[in-house]
């Protein structure tokens, strides 16, 4: 087991290393080849284009928290589908009937929410 572990740990940091290269090398090269020519930017460099990969990540991304923002929609999925099944067939069809006008469609007779039947 020792012996995959000394594999195992130099081989995981030379990935890390050729991702994070490889991450800003794709950045750099999608940057200049779009940008300047569609809006005038300038032309950014190696670093700029990590740090901005970097500040994607932090903005957009969850680093790794295995899929947070998921089990919260999972949680309220399951919140709702059981809030759902406890209604009766005309309680669900005055809520579709209200929710629609708020959106702004109409929901047809017997109709289920996300179209399905």
């Amino acid at each position: 087991m020792k012996r995959k572990i000394i594999w195992i740990a130099p081989l995981a940091v030379l990935a890390i290393v050729f991702f994070v290269w490889f991450g800003g090398w794709a950045v750099m090269h999608l940057w200049n080849w779009l940008l300047p020519p569609l809006f005038g930017w300038r032309l950014i460099t190696f670093w700029q284009a990590l740090a901005l990969l970097v500040l994607c990540r932090i903005l957009f991304g969850n680093w790794g928290h295995g899929g947070h923002r998921s089990d919260f929609r999972w949680r309220m999925r399951e919140r709702w589908e059981r809030r759902w099944g406890k209604m009766t067939p005309e309680e669900r069809e005055q809520f579709l009937q209200k929710w629609g006008s708020r959106c702004g469609f109409d929901v047809p007779a017997g109709g289920t929410p996300g179209g399905g039947s």
